[in-house]
């Protein structure tokens, strides 16, 4: 049976001969391209001509109503390089169900 410092020293020695797995994962995780720094944009903030989709949707989170318009359609209404924020928002500006009555708060809230 090896003693405790014998353990120790076979151990230390496994250790500094076999190459790190660290490293590796390190590395790969280094080279992504993912990582490169610039953070993605949420979907709220990115200009139409950035969105890949065919297809738009923005729903209502008072009322639930959902409007969908075809990219094309709203580059073509909207320009390539309005803010998809703001189409969204005048998507849903035109009737709640829900009213306040109080302008500031009626409208659809987009989600």
């Amino acid at each position: 049976m090896p003693s405790p410092k014998q353990f120790e020293k076979v151990a230390l020695e496994q250790h500094a001969s076999a190459p790190s797995e660290d490293d590796g994962w390190w590395d790969s995780v280094l080279n992504d391209p993912r990582a490169a720094g610039t953070p993605r944009l949420q979907i709220q903030q990115l200009r139409l001509n950035e969105i890949p989709r065919e297809i738009l949707r923005v729903d209502c989170m008072r009322c639930g109503r959902a409007v969908e318009i075809r990219h094309a359609d709203a580059v073509r209404l909207y320009g390539p390089h309005a803010v998809w924020k703001d189409v969204a928002q005048r998507l849903l500006d035109d009737g709640c169900q829900q009213r306040t009555g109080r302008y500031e708060s009626d409208g659809c809230w987009p989600g």
